[in-house]
């Protein structure tokens, strides 16, 4: 995944939580995914555990090592 689309995913998914406030709960962010980001509901819910979970520092060196393996989809099935 490029500079520019990493850019583009984190300015969607920003203003999808900015315009949900601080205060929403899974079940709404989910909603948001599905209805503004394109995901499915279950993969959504995927998304959103691994961001909790996990949390931007080890996500981040997943990516790099998702990207140097030229991994797109992974083997979960979203």
């Amino acid at each position: 995944m490029n500079e520019l689309m990493t850019d583009t995913l984190f300015a969607e998914y920003e203003t999808i939580i900015a315009d949900l406030g601080t205060d929403a709960t899974d079940k709404q962010i989910v909603r948001a995914l599905v209805e503004r980001g394109s995901w499915t509901a279950q993969g959504a819910r995927e998304v959103l555990q691994l961001a909790r979970r996990y949390g931007t520092s080890i996500l981040r060196n997943a990516l790099a090592l998702a990207e140097a393996m030229n991994i797109e989809d992974g083997d979960a099935g979203l």
